[in-house]
């Protein structure tokens, strides 16, 4: 029987924010193909536990993989490594609002060693095809309605076909038709073998679409039992 990745394997994890602890023995365990939702009230932790998953918070503990690398100690040309894998989609964007679509999205892959421009091209045009943004590649960010930039942003996470994606709040101020759309995109990179772990505060999200729920509240965290 062929063992399951273990893609996140987190055990007595502390996150701290200016000094101060804001989650304590964290036990975070994620495998291979997995939906999973991390919950709570805004200003819970759980936007800065995702965010240690890609290496943009510190964290301490007796174990912190990702992977198969220690996110204690990770530094450097291993953490761009790492990054190359995992595709983020940031509640804020992060778009250069002064570039178009197709900018930014050919911004990325030359950041991550893609080095012929009509091959970047060609993957910006599929991957705007698969979000049901093509005719979208020339316009401005500024230019694109929430439920756009919220799609754009997925195309953005899944350039280069990661084996995790990290979706913050990424149903957050859309309507119910946005928000299905969006949730449609990230099961079907799920269906296609990537780990998908969505932040979220809405409870209806994880109603409609199963997956493991942890809970982040008091400074904890808890796996949600079924």
């Amino acid at each position: 029987m062929e063992e399951t990745l273990m893609i996140v394997d987190y055990t007595d994890v502390t996150i701290c924010h200016d000094g101060e602890p804001i989650l304590s023995n964290v036990d975070l365990k994620v495998e291979e193909g997995e939906l999973v939702y991390l919950m709570g009230n805004v200003g819970s932790g759980k936007t800065t536990l995702l965010r240690t998953i890609y290496g943009d918070v510190k964290l301490q503990g007796t174990q912190a993989m990702v992977m198969g690398l220690d996110m204690l100690t990770i530094k450097g040309k291993s953490l761009q490594k790492l990054r190359r894998k995992i595709g983020m989609d940031f509640q804020d964007f992060r778009f250069i609002m002064d570039m178009t679509v197709h900018q930014n999205l050919d911004f990325v892959l030359k950041a991550t060693g893609w080095k012929d421009a009509d091959e970047r091209r060609t993957r910006i045009i599929e991957v705007l095809e698969e979000v049901g943004l093509p005719e979208k590649i020339n316009a401005h960010t500024y230019e694109l309605s929430g439920g756009q930039k919220q799609r754009i942003s997925i195309a953005r996470a899944i350039l280069n076909t990661p084996t995790l994606i990290l979706a913050d709040e990424p149903t957050a101020s859309l309507d119910q038709e946005s928000s299905e759309a969006v949730m449609d995109l990230l099961l079907k990179q799920q269906s296609k073998g990537a780990t998908i772990i969505i932040t979220t505060h809405n409870a209806n999200i994880p109603d409609a679409h199963p997956g493991k729920i942890y809970i982040c509240e008091n400074g904890t965290l808890r796996l949600k039992e079924c």
